[in-house]
């Protein structure tokens, strides 16, 4: 019996996925449930099951976009599994990129004559060797006008190493992050607004209770549960931020779901935390790490990175130490966290050098005045700066469920 496997639907919006690697070769024995391709979507990569047992005949190549319900390989149910096979084959490595070399011009002319002592030091600081100019002088001598004329070939190799280019396909995803972030850009009026914070009374916290927690909570005491706290308390006193618009009217939310932008083998995801507002620090770093796993793996759900509210982007685990973070539509608002460096600030009228961190915090100003933007900024820098009193309401084993 020949089975036809179809494409399955990934989420209701999506009709067309993109076919990224085969992890089986056309003609090898699949077993039931044996992952044999990794598809992706305009959300997420998914991985496709064998729907059942027996030879494997593709019907589609890597790179192909394919509808939802296509057909896209035929396994024949029938066929007995060969002796000394493998019941599970070993995933396919990423397709290498194609590097390729431009050859020279094929209408390249070359000089019948020599250059002049003017031309050959012109061509010599320009790095071009003589017998790559066509001369124009008498017998195909090579003049200076020629020389000044005369440039590299982009196909040519020059002296110092070859001119190589690489070329790949974008995936789907990419290309769907590309369209968003451009759609951000052209269809919200997007301002961004800066301040610093002193992460002193983070690091004191954590130097003394990371590895109590570490060791209760089977999960490390970091930075983005302070600041996904901090930002849920201020989304709580400035709703404006925690809204979207949608036609001629706002949406606001009484819930926060933070999504939180972290880098994968494809590209940039954005998981979401739900109800981060009913969290507590180890909730908040457990599911961090849960969601960063699957992403590095592959595994997150198109669910998973949709119904965020506002977005956390940490560009500091990269060294960037101030940018400009683009809102993930149709959110409002998204906090740039950035590099800690030792500064010198002024403390009670004496310079002292504290541990700062610039944040960022760019915002839809159709809905987002001015004042609400750097009112909400100012509402987390303060939780940061002074977490015990407005994070973890002076106690701090009871929040850090020590």
């Amino acid at each position: 019996m020949i089975l036809e496997m179809k494409v399955p639907s990934p989420g209701e919006s999506i009709t067309e996925v993109e076919i990224a690697t085969w992890m089986v070769e056309d003609g090898d024995y699949v077993e039931k449930d044996q992952p044999i391709a990794e598809v992706d979507s305009d959300k997420a990569t998914l991985e496709l099951p064998a729907e059942a047992s027996g030879i494997i005949t593709l019907k589609a190549e890597e790179g192909d976009a394919v509808a939802v319900g296509e057909v896209v390989c035929l396994i024949d149910t029938s066929a007995d599994k060969p002796e000394g096979s493998s019941s599970k084959t070993e995933k396919k490595t990423e397709t290498p990129k194609v590097e390729t070399t431009k050859e020279p011009s094929t209408n390249t002319t070359y000089a019948t004559g020599t250059a002049s002592p003017a031309a050959k030091k012109i061509l010599a600081e320009k790095s071009i060797d003589v017998d790559q100019v066509s001369g124009t002088g008498k017998d195909g001598r090579i003049t200076k006008e020629d020389a000044v004329k005369a440039v590299p070939s982009m196909g040519t190799d020059i002296p110092g190493g070859t001119r190589k280019e690489t070329r790949t396909k974008l995936s789907m995803l990419r290309r769907k992050v590309a369209e968003r972030l451009v759609s951000a850009k052209n269809e919200t009026a997007m301002l961004t607004t800066f301040n610093e914070v002193d992460m002193s009374p983070i690091f004191a916290i954590r130097k003394e209770y990371k590895e109590t927690f570490k060791e209760k909570h089977d999960v490390s005491l970091g930075f983005m549960s302070f600041f996904t706290l901090a930002v849920v308390r201020a989304l709580k006193e400035y709703p404006a931020v925690n809204s979207m618009i949608d036609g001629k009217e706002m949406i606001s939310y009484e819930y926060c779901d933070i999504s939180i932008a972290v880098s994968g083998p494809k590209g940039l995801m954005v998981p979401v935390i739900r109800h981060a507002e009913n969290l507590s620090f180890r909730g908040v770093e457990s599911e961090v790490k849960r969601l960063a796993i699957r992403a590095r793996d592959g595994q997150i759900t198109v669910d998973e990175m949709t119904g965020g509210t506002f977005t956390i982007s940490n560009g500091g685990v990269f060294g960037s130490m101030l940018s400009t973070p683009i809102i993930n539509p149709p959110q409002s608002g998204i906090l740039g966290m950035h590099n800690i460096v030792e500064r010198p600030v002024a403390v009670n009228g004496k310079i002292e050098i504290r541990p700062i961190m610039y944040v960022a915090l760019s915002y839809d100003h159709r809905i987002i005045d001015g004042k609400e933007s750097v009112g909400f900024l100012v509402a987390v820098k303060e939780a940061i700066e002074n977490p015990v009193e407005l994070l973890m309401n002076n106690d701090i084993k009871k929040s850090l469920e020590l």
